[in-house]
């Protein structure tokens, strides 16, 4: 009988220990594929069911063994559960702690970095190209005008001035909405009461500060010249001059890639020719960046209302006080075209 109860013993001890030993294997034993392009991501669209992350599981190969995951998955609940966004699936994962990430909906934000733009479609396709969002959305929503003005204070027209270039981290299942109030927020952090108060010394508002550094920032990349043209600008406003901006003047042609303004150009009726309307355009003409933007608020302090690029090809410009003097600036620049054969 002893022996009996011995064996039943370390039957029973085997049973379990093999038992503890599957609970294991199904639950921890790791099952995330290495990968040799780097992280591993999961993304589960907005309305996709159990079904679809399967086949993302599959396709893409990130999984060992797809049938204890499913095993797993279906203990949990997780099949009526699924929640959208983008997944980060460390290596060596085992199925309990992806599959309690996932009904967690714990994401991985994305790190996305918005490029200078000059159009609400360009704008749409850098986000479309990095979020769930689709561009045809994004766009309806930056031409929905009553929604932009009842919700952000701006329009269809200066809409751009909410979005500034730089890095951003959001939820890549972010809807068109969710993304334009992340920028609208990014925006208003930027506006500190500093920052408003320098606007309002030089008579500007917000929305004209980001319309002036947008024409200072297609005259120069270089940081420097930017505080002189920006005081060269806001020279030419005090005294009621016209701003006979070429970059004003490329929008309205739609032709960013010419080189040498045309007088034929300067006919083109638009709002943005600022050979023809005094004052700024009605809205942005690229997106301006912070550094350009704090270059507007803090201009250079001179008697410059000319300025014109060196024909040493540097980026830098040639600034004057008279109109004499910026015609000479200006030949010596022609002639530098000229040689180059530069005829647009």
């Amino acid at each position: 009988m002893r022996k009996f109860w011995l064996l039943f013993l370390i039957v029973l001890s085997v049973a379990v220990l093999a038992g503890l030993g599957a609970g294991w294997w199904v639950l921890r034993r790791p099952n995330v594929r290495e990968s040799a392009f780097g992280p591993a991501y999961l993304y589960i669209g907005t309305g996709a069911g159990y079904g679809a992350v399967l086949d993302s599981l599959r396709k893409y190969e990130l999984l060992r063994d797809e049938q204890t995951f499913d095993w797993v998955a279906r203990w949990r609940d997780y099949p009526a559960q699924v929640k959208p966004g983008r997944y980060l699936l460390r290596s060596g994962m085992g199925n309990l702690a992806l599959v309690d990430m996932l009904l967690r909906g714990e994401q991985d934000t994305v790190a996305f970095t918005l490029n200078a733009f000059k159009y609400k479609p360009q704008l749409a396709r850098q986000l479309a190209a990095a979020f769930e969002a689709d561009s045809v959305g994004l766009r309806r929503l930056l031409n929905d005008n009553a929604l932009l003005q009842r919700r952000y204070g701006v329009d269809t027209t200066t809409v751009l001035t909410l979005f500034l270039p730089g890095p951003y981290r959001l939820l890549w299942n972010s809807s068109a909405r969710q993304l334009l109030d992340s920028a609208a927020a990014t925006h208003q952090r930027f506006w500190t009461p500093e920052r408003r108060h320098r606007a309002d010394s030089l008579g500007l508002t917000i929305t004209q500060v980001h319309v002036l550094a947008s024409i200072v920032q297609r005259e120069t990349a270089q940081p420097t010249d930017k505080f002189l043209i920006a005081g060269a600008y806001l020279n030419r406003l005090r005294k009621g001059m016209r701003l006979q901006a070429d970059p004003t003047l490329l929008w309205a042609i739609g032709n960013f890639g010419v080189k040498r303004v045309l007088n034929a150009d300067k006919l083109v009726d638009s709002p943005y020719n600022t050979y023809k309307h005094k004052g700024l355009p009605p809205g942005p003409i690229t997106s301006a960046n912070r550094q350009t933007l704090d270059a507007v608020l803090r201009p250079a302090r001179h008697n410059y209302v000319f300025f014109c690029a060196r024909p040493d090809g540097s980026g830098f410009s040639d600034f004057a006080e008279t109109y004499a003097e910026h015609l000479r600036n200006a030949r010596r620049y022609q002639h530098r075209l000229d040689s180059l054969g530069v005829k647009r």
